[in-house]
């Protein structure tokens, strides 16, 4: 099994705010979608399991050349499945070769200061994004709708986007969420480049077979990983 509803939210961020005092603190984004639907977008930036920092790593000059399938897609959530042709434009940290996992690096979610942790990173390009009007792709998992106000946005019904990061080589709870070509992130398109964003949580192995589970621990950093 792995995690559910997984697809690809296309739209505009309008909105963010930072969670601070819950014990499984999130950043959250304000998308708009088609029709001038809400989605709230739920970014991991603490481990809930072990109260751990996030891995993240953002590419600011992602080459996009390879997926300009992307620009293609109607603005709003588009599910992706392993047995449509779509599939092809699934995430995969481990096989994808996205980016190099040795440049992502541990943050904590919130210190004083500026530029220092991770809530500060997203923020600029967030920040940046909705400033430009840019077009932003967020791969994870829809949850709603449900006839309810969100909470955090208090737009209705509530609706959106969560599991915003690797979703594989995951042990214990989390296990079941793990599969190939199931990964989350996120994607800014500007102008004249694109900015990619990353995230992965440090008790995920980055050895894992076909059903994304782990074969042993390696980190993300290990010379010597390997996948199956």
């Amino acid at each position: 099994m792995s995690v559910e509803n997984y697809g690809i939210l296309k739209g505009i961020v309008i909105d963010t705010k930072k969670e601070v005092d819950f014990d499984t603190p999130h950043y959250q984004l304000d998308v708009i979608g088609e029709d001038d639907k809400h989605y709230r977008c739920a970014i991991n930036v603490m481990s809930s399991s072990a109260q751990s920092e996030v891995l993240y790593y953002a590419d600011e000059k992602f080459d996009a050349s390879e997926i300009t399938h992307l620009q293609k897609l109607e603005k709003g959530y588009t599910p992706i499945n392993e047995n449509e042709s779509n599939h092809l434009i699934a995430l995969d940290y481990v096989r994808g070769k996205l980016f190099d996992p040795t440049k992502m690096i541990p943050l904590p979610h919130e210190v004083t200061g500026k530029d220092n942790d991770l809530n500060d990173f997203i923020e600029k390009y967030m920040n940046k994004a909705i400033k430009e009007n840019a077009t932003v792709y967020i791969y994870g998992s829809k949850f709603g709708p449900e006839d309810k106000k969100d909470k955090i946005f208090s737009f209705k019904p509530t609706n959106g986007m969560h599991n915003i990061h690797m979703n594989q080589g995951n042990s214990g709870r989390w296990k079941k969420d793990n599969g190939i070509y199931h990964d989350g992130g996120i994607l800014i398109q500007f102008d004249k480049s694109w900015v990619a964003i990353f995230l992965a949580f440090l008790s995920q192995s980055w050895c894992t077979n076909k059903q994304g589970h782990p074969t042993k621990f390696c980190a993300f950093n290990d010379p010597d990983k390997k996948h199956e």
